[in-house]
This record gives structure tokens, C-alpha cells and sequence, in this order.
């Protein structure tokens, strides 16, 4: 069983705090003890776990990446989004999370971010629970 949520993002690359929204899945699909899976079906989008304390860090983060994979013309897809691409698969398309008692077990500075890279838009994030029966 899966759950899911939509995130609409408003520029081109921003780092969206999901924590929320996954904490709500993790209700949904019933995990008490074991682990999630944060799965994003899209190429130019990625989720990854970092400090969410401080909205510095992921300005930071997306600061870093745009300077380490400029938009470029030298790329050779024709679409104009290669380093939402490039920055895609460095970040990745998954985190997996421990559940304790039905909680998240983060660090107390952690949340899960939502990586869009290729924004505007309306995207979706599935949770599963790893190792759940279907």
C-alpha cells in the first residue's frame, strides 16, 4: 500500500520542507514500527534529509548545487533542463526512514526535503512502508 501527496512549487529550484506531509502518510498507511520509503517519480526533482531548523541550510544547499551544475547551454538535451537532471541524480529519488511507536525517527534538527530542480510545478511524493505486505 502506498500514500501520496502532492508538492506545488513556485520557482525554479527550491527546497520544499515535507516532513509534515510525510509524518501524515506514515499515519495513513498505519507503519507503528519498521521503516518508510520517500519515493519522487521525476527526473528533475529529488528528496533528501537534512537540517530543517535553520531555512539558511536549504538555501544553502540549493545555492551550492545551482554553482556546482550551472544551467548551461553546453548540455546536449534539447529541453533546457540538464542540470535539473544532473542535480536529480546527485541528490536521489528516496530516503528511507525509521518508524518508532508510528514516529519518524529523525534527529532533532532533520526534516525531509522535497528537491525541485525544474520548477514551477505541481509534483508527487509517495510513501510506503519498506518491507510492507501487498
Amino acid at each position: 500500500m502506498l500514500a501520496s501527496f502532492p508538492v506545488r512549487t513556485g520557482s525554479r529550484t527550491s527546497l520544499v520542507d515535507v516532513t509534515r506531509d510525510v509524518e501524515a502518510a506514515v499515519r495513513e498507511l498505519g507503519i507503528r514500527n519498521g521503516a518508510a520509503l520517500i519515493f519522487v517519480p521525476h527526473t528533475t526533482a529529488a528528496v533528501t534529509i537534512n537540517e530543517s531548523a535553520d531555512p539558511d541550510v536549504a538555501r544553502d544547499i540549493d545555492s551550492k548545487l545551482s554553482e556546482l551544475v550551472p544551467d548551461s547551454a553546453s548540455f546536449r538535451h534539447a529541453e533546457g533542463n540538464s542540470d535539473a537532471h544532473v542535480k536529480s541524480s546527485m541528490i536521489g529519488c528516496s530516503e528511507t526512514v525509521l518508524v518508532e511507536d508510528g514516529r519518524l525517527v529523525l534527529g532533532t534538527w532533520q526534516g525531509i526535503f522535497f528537491c525541485e530542480f525544474d520548477g514551477p510545478r505541481s509534483r508527487t511524493v509517495y510513501v510506503g512502508e519498506v518491507g510492507g505486505g501487498g
